[in-house]
Formats: structure tokens, C-alpha cells, sequence
């Protein structure tokens, strides 16, 4: 049963980068019904991938825990400012809400977390450390998010002045409320995973995760400088794909480390006279 969800997943994974390549490419209406597709979908494809590498117990908790507190600090940030700062949601634009935040939002937390939680665990060698790589990924990943979404007008802050270069209008406590509900979803994940509520895959299981942090990182530094119009998403571009290289650039080493550690064990089948 496991590999045929396997396969959906990286069928599910596909779809999404389709939705995302056609992002840029539609405005209005269009291009809101893209956005909660392309969240649909990432988070499909993460769910299923958990379902089946790591069992049907450990997804359903960490759906709990990144949708599930996703949702509730985004309804205590927009009810009160904390943990992220003052902001609202637009009306209407990304279907129905909970607390005037959108359904779909406490998924893109899941979309945007388990892609980086695979990587972290690969690249990690304690539970301190995939929590750190973990925390810094998920921030990262908002770098890229937050402006894009904020130039589309999903939502919008309550100052124009208290932010990194290029990006004012997004606070610094915006990252800072980032920092500690990624922090706190990643230990509870720990807790998840230490408890045994499902097996422990090789990273050779993680392709599909793996594969959307990459197109995540790279993928959105491109579009961020290239393809969308906001100009200050070119700053954007940069923040994100440091940000996210904290993990990206590690990665990257590793896996071409084990490309090459491949190609020489395969046996030299060249005939000799």
C-alpha cells in the first residue's frame, strides 16, 4: 500500500510546482484560486509522503502540531499582535475563515515545515540541531512568503518602517514570532518522532520533501528576482535564498558528495584487450 502513496505523492508534488509556475503568469481571481491550490497541494503532497514513509500516526500528529498551532497563532496574531505583530487578512480573497484568517493559511504551515524538517534530519546529526535547522529553514522559507504574498495583497501590516532593508513594511517581530512557533512546532515534532509513532525512513525516502525544499529555495529566488513584478521582491530574492542556504548550500554538498560516492563503487565494465 505504502508505494503507490509514495508515488501519489510525487505525483501531488508535481501538480504543485505546475500551480506555482503558473503563478506569475495570471492576476485577480486567477491568481488567488492558484494560491490556495498551490498550498492544497503542497500540503497534500507532504501529508501523503508522511503517510507513506512514516505512518499514518506520526502524519496525523504532525498535521496537528504545524496546522494546528499554525492556526491558532495566527488567529491570536491577528486578534492581538502577538506573537508576529499587527496585520489582517483581506476579505474574501482565499475562500472561507476561522477567526478572519483563512483555512488554507494553518496549511501553508505544514506545506512550508515538513519540506524543511526532511532536510534538517538528513543534514543534523542530534535533536538540537534538526530543531535549529529546522527553526532557521521555516523563517527562511517566510522571507520568500510573506513579501510575495504581502505585494499580492492577502494581507497587509500595520507599519511601513520597522523591517529588513528593501522589506520595511514587513516587521522584524514578524520573523521573531516566526522563530518561536517554528521553534516550538519543531520540539514538539522531536517528541513526536522520539515516542516511535512511526519508523524511522533512510534519507533516501525523503526524495520528495527533498526535492520541494529545492524547488522552494531555488525556485523562488528565481521567481523573486525574475519573474514577479514587485521590485521588492528582489530583496526578497536575497533574504530567502541566504536564509534558506543555511540548509540549501549543506544539501546541495551532500548530495553531490554521495553522487560521487556512487558513481566510483560502480564496477568498471570496460572490456580490456
Amino acid at each position: 500500500m505504502r508505494a503507490p502513496v509514495l508515488r501519489a505523492s510525487a505525483v501531488i508534488a508535481i501538480a504543485a510546482v505546475a500551480a506555482q509556475i503558473v503563478y506569475p503568469l495570471v492576476n485577480g481571481e486567477a491568481r488567488d484560486a492558484v494560491t490556495v491550490a498551490v498550498v492544497a497541494l503542497l500540503a497534500a503532497a507532504s501529508v501523503t509522503h508522511a503517510v507513506a514513509v512514516r505512518g499514518v500516526r506520526w502524519a496525523t500528529g504532525m498535521v496537528l502540531i504545524t496546522a494546528g498551532i499554525g492556526l491558532l497563532s495566527e488567529i491570536l496574531g491577528t486578534a492581538t499582535g502577538m506573537p508576529y505583530g499587527c496585520y489582517d487578512y483581506a476579505v474574501g480573497r482565499l475562500g472561507w475563515s476561522i477567526a478572519d484568517v483563512p483555512l488554507v493559511v494553518p496549511f501553508a504551515w505544514t506545506a512550508g515545515f515538513y519540506p524543511v524538517w526532511c532536510v534538517a534530519t538528513r543534514l543534523a546529526r542530534g535533536p538540537t540541531g534538526r530543531i535549529a535547522l529546522t527553526t532557521v529553514g521555516v523563517v527562511g522559507w517566510d522571507l520568500f512568503l510573506d513579501p510575495q504574498m504581502v505585494a499580492d495583497g492577502q494581507w497587509a501590516w500595520c507599519v511601513a518602517d520597522a523591517g529588513l532593508p528593501g522589506i520595511a513594511h514587513i516587521p522584524l517581530t514578524n520573523y521573531a514570532g516566526w522563530v518561536l512557533v517554528a521553534a516550538v512546532m519543531a520540539v514538539l515534532l522531536e517528541i513526536v518522532d522520539r515516542r516511535g509513532l512511526g519508523p524511522k525512513p533512510p534519507p533516501s525516502r525523503d526524495g520528495v520533501p527533498t526535492a520541494l525544499f529545492l524547488w522552494t529555495w531555488l525556485g523562488s529566488a528565481l521567481a523573486h528576482a525574475v519573474f514577479l513584478d514587485a521590485p521588492e521582491l528582489r530583496y526578497s530574492a536575497v533574504y530567502g535564498f541566504l536564509a534558506m542556504g543555511v540548509l540549501g548550500v549543506p544539501l546541495v554538498v551532500h548530495l553531490g558528495a554521495r553522487l560521487v560516492r556512487t558513481d566510483q563503487s560502480e564496477p568498471d565494465n570496460t572490456p580490456t584487450a
